[in-house]
């Protein structure tokens, strides 16, 4: 980032989703359901559902950064984390992201990557250090 973009602020509450190519992946499930469907509706007519349960997860899955802390929206529970419970982040190679407490407990953090780290950075007041401030410098 340059000097004049660190100065840059955002409204809160920030929320980071998955991507909206992912849907792509709801009409590949909603093209193979018909296929299946269509075959015989009386047993496979189930499998119509899996596009639209897909499609929800999908939307569902967020994590929202607000003046209080983290909120990660996953599948069947929403979890918050203060910013003074946040002891910092970890990016396992395989896995989501996860939010470290000072307890040494973890939060996965869904839909966050390391590329959304300096939106996380100005949103979070600079609780969250961004890696990518200072490399123009370098150059």
């Amino acid at each position: 980032m340059s000097k004049t973009e660190t100065t840059a602020t955002v409204e809160l509450p920030v929320t980071i989703r998955i991507s909206g190519i992912a849907y792509l992946a709801v009409l590949m499930a909603a093209l193979v359901a018909v296929i299946f469907a269509g075959v015989n509706l009386a047993i496979f007519g189930w499998v119509l559902v899996i596009p639209v349960v897909l499609a929800f997860w999908i939307h569902r899955l967020r994590t929202v950064v607000t003046e209080d802390g983290l909120r990660a929206v996953s599948t069947f529970r929403t979890t918050d984390v203060t910013w003074a419970e946040l002891d910092g982040l970890q990016f396992p190679k395989w896995g989501p992201v996860r939010a470290v407490r000072t307890d040494k407990s973890f939060v996965k953090l869904p839909a966050v990557g390391f590329v959304d780290l300096p939106v996380l950075s100005l949103a979070s007041g600079g609780r969250v250090p961004d890696p990518y401030d200072g490399v123009d410098d370098l150059a």
